[in-house]
């Protein structure tokens, strides 16, 4: 029986058609902020994690997986560290598709693959 998921639609479809296109943009905007994140706030001991798992990654030349914050977004990479660029302050991930920089105050969380 398909009542009331007809019933539903119907009250959906109503509603639409009433709407303002600005109500319609503002509908748009707020489903887009929907998937938006605020940074996570990370700790001194947070922080220092992320740098010895880092280095472990690093020297054992193992898969990783690093998150960052980026425009209210969190963006997984998952790859080799090739280089820890000091003075720029990035990473180099070795991915399948190529190379990516990854700067280090973006870093959220890092946890190498075995």
């Amino acid at each position: 029986m398909k009542v009331d998921g007809d019933i539903k639609d119907r009250g959906r479809i109503k509603w639409t058609a009433m709407m303002l296109p600005e109500h319609l943009a503002d509908l748009r905007d707020w489903h887009a902020e929907d998937g938006l994140t605020e940074r996570p706030e990370l700790t001194e001991w947070d922080l220092a994690a992320i740098q010895e798992e880092i280095e472990i990654a690093y020297k054992r030349k193992c898969e990783t997986l690093i998150k960052t914050w980026r425009d209210n977004r969190i963006i997984e990479n998952q790859g080799t560290i090739e280089t820890i660029d000091l003075h720029k302050k990035a990473i180099l991930l070795v991915e399948h598709f190529g190379e990516i920089r990854i700067q280090i105050e973006e870093i959220i969380s890092v946890q190498a693959i075995d």
